[in-house]
């Protein structure tokens, strides 16, 4: 029966052997992974804080539409109400105001040096609104006065902060009028039907797309028309951010005939715009609900034609140039969104680890076959060694000395731990010791009697 001691030394693999090289190469692997970790975020929030508008408008009306849309994906959305676009850009400026994304209207903006703040592009047109009292008096060649009209009127300019106040006014200077020679009320919202039916004020101007709730009211509020603006035109060469767009006949309401006639209208665009820090994954999703709600075809554009990037104050968002060249990411096309976030993430923490992974699979199984062979060779050396003394110094020991430092040498070669694939090796090593104790043997034979004569 074989020795228990002895089996311990025929090993398939050393132990030692195998954490002295695999350790290092485990701490290689995990430097990697935490390098690896820090080029991604963390995992993306499920919820998200957007800036809207003020009552009635079309910022939270789209804000509820984003809300249902995210909760299919399992973000919440977070809706802060706001004066309107310039009041969200301050939000977005303000680093101690929590906040993601917000509406701006275009134009209300100019970037500066600092911001770190990102367009999701151009969702759809905004017009100018200008809504008053009554029929407008006929001016030169018989055609209706304009905004011109309005010196010396009462006019609301909407709410302080607002894009339409912003609007407002950059229209008004244009026309040299100014509160020296206008009454300004700033008020906008859902009052304004009535303010105009009271006769509170003469005019009112509100920025939004025709289906927000205040414009629809305005619209058909008995005694309040809408301004057709003849000098659209000039405005747009004037402000480079405003387009002309038309109301065809009948677009509102096609048996009641509203309007009566196709009106000319100026408008920006509305954009949303998202802070350098919000989590990219959000950013993307964000733009596939954009996609989803602002796709639609409207009283002012075709199918298809918003979001788009272009007209917008800022520069694109990297995840937003991305879908708008590519589309959804592509394991979001496939599997469920989170399911396909995580994957995604997984490949750029694998991706680096695989880089080094493949490298070290291919030198740990050498590293581990040097460090065998390594103990070998050191007892070859020894054995060298001792046969080169003998050759050259025979005397230095006696025959029996000599012997014993070889026995010595053959029992440190015996307690080698040699896995099995190794032991061809070692076999020819204890080869070469038997050749070379006959050596020594064979060197220092004793002299016979006479061998002094």
């Amino acid at each position: 029966m074989l020795n228990p001691i002895k089996l311990r030394h025929i090993r398939d693999y050393s132990l030692r052997d195998l954490l002295l090289v695999g350790l290092p190469l485990l701490v290689l692997i995990i430097a990697g992974f935490w390098g690896a970790s820090r080029f991604i975020k963390p995992a993306p929030p499920d919820t998200l804080v957007l800036s809207s508008g003020g009552e009635g408008g079309a910022y939270q009306r789209f804000a509820v539409a984003y809300k249902d849309a995210l909760a299919r994906y399992g973000v919440r959305l977070i809706e802060k109400p706001s004066a309107g676009s310039t009041e969200n850009l301050q939000r977005l400026r303000d680093p101690d105001f929590a906040v993601d994304a917000a509406f701006l209207q275009g134009g209300t903006a100019r970037l500066q040096e600092g911001d770190a703040l990102y367009s999701l592009g151009s969702l759809y047109y905004e017009p100018l609104w200008i809504f008053h009292r009554g029929d407008l008096p006929r001016g030169k060649g018989g055609a209706p006065a304009g905004v011109a009209w309005l010196k010396g009127k009462r006019v609301a300019i909407g709410a302080p902060g607002s894009g339409a106040n912003y609007l407002a006014r950059e229209i008004l200077q244009a026309h040299q009028m100014d509160e020296k020679n206008v009454t300004l009320v700033e008020q906008g919202g859902l009052g304004l039907g009535q303010a105009l039916a009271a006769k509170k004020i003469d005019a009112a101007f509100i920025v939004g797309p025709a289906k927000s709730a205040a414009i629809w009211t305005l619209l058909n509020t008995p005694g309040v028309r809408l301004m057709n603006l003849a000098h659209a035109d000039a405005y747009t060469r004037r402000f480079p951010y405003l387009s002309k767009v038309v109301l065809p006949r009948g677009t509102i309401d096609l048996d009641a005939d509203v309007p009566a006639e196709d009106i000319t209208l100026v408008a920006p665009t509305a954009t949303l715009v998202v802070r350098e820090d919000t989590h990219p994954v959000l950013v993307g999703l964000l733009m596939q609900v954009l996609a989803e709600v602002h796709s639609e075809p409207g009283a002012f554009q075709r199918p298809g034609e918003f979001p788009r990037p272009a007209g917008t104050d800022f520069p694109l968002a990297p995840e937003a140039e991305r879908y708008y060249k590519s589309g959804k990411p592509f394991l979001q096309r496939y599997l469920p969104f989170w399911v396909a976030v995580q994957l995604d993430r997984l490949v750029v923490m694998l991706i680096p680890l695989l880089a080094l992974l493949v490298p070290l699979v291919k030198i740990a199984p050498t590293l581990y076959g040097w460090r065998v062979r390594s103990r070998i060779f050191r007892r070859y050396g020894e054995l060298k060694l001792l046969e080169a003394e003998v050759e050259d110094q025979p005397g230095k020991h006696s025959r029996e000395e000599w012997l014993a430092r070889l026995d010595a040498l053959e029992a440190a070669i015996n307690r080698i731990q040699t896995p099995l694939a190794f032991s061809d090796v070692l076999y020819t090593l204890r080869s070469h010791v038997l050749i070379a104790r006959q050596n020594i043997l064979k060197r220092l034979e004793p002299l016979p009697p006479n061998a002094a004569s």
